[in-house]
């Protein structure tokens, strides 16, 4: 048992050495990206994000969306968006991109009015999934910070007529680290 633990130990420390040799080459080329959302406190919520990076061009990434102050933000609860980017740029992971989303969301059930239209109910809070596309642009330092403008839009799949929205928009006005 020892033996075999010694040579996963072993193993693991010369792939260490060899990943490592691998991004020191490139400042750019780290891997793994935090962001938090600066537009986001002003529609009364919080958004933070990760991003993983798989080549160049490519990456994957998840964002949390979550509404704290609903008078801002009537509507929305919360999402979370996996996603997939593609970036056109020079630099590692940089530049213009293209990226598509799905999203699992929580929105606000339709309001029924009254017969005076002055007061309403609210139905059930509804959770479905929506898809969709958008493009952005990121910029990254030598130091790592990041800084990324994109916007998205996309559709509810399956329950978008027990609500009175059937559509998504993701905004993003974000600062992070590369990592």
């Amino acid at each position: 048992m020892k033996k075999i633990f010694s040579v996963l130990i072993l193993l693991f420390a010369f792939y260490s050495v060899h990943a490592q040799s691998e991004t020191d080459a490139n400042p750019y080329q780290k891997n793994n990206e935090i962001k938090l959302n600066l537009f986001a406190p002003l529609m009364g919520a919080v958004e933070a994000g990760y991003e993983r990076f798989l080549n160049k061009n490519s990456s994957i990434g998840i964002s949390a969306f979550k509404v704290y102050e609903h008078s801002a933000n009537e509507d929305m609860n919360y999402y979370i968006s996996p996603y997939y980017r593609y970036y056109f740029g020079k630099k590692y992971a940089s530049g213009f991109f293209v990226e598509g989303f799905g999203m699992l969301t929580s929105i606000d059930g339709k309001k029924i009015y009254a017969a005076d239209h002055t007061t309403f109910t609210e139905g059930k809070d509804v959770y479905d999934l929506a898809l969709g596309a958008g493009f952005g642009w990121k910029l990254v330092t030598r130091k790592g910070f990041v800084f990324e403008a994109n916007t998205a839009y996309g559709r509810l799949v399956f329950n978008a007529d027990k609500t009175d929205h059937d559509q998504v928009i993701k905004l993003g006005l974000s600062m992070g680290y590369r990592f």
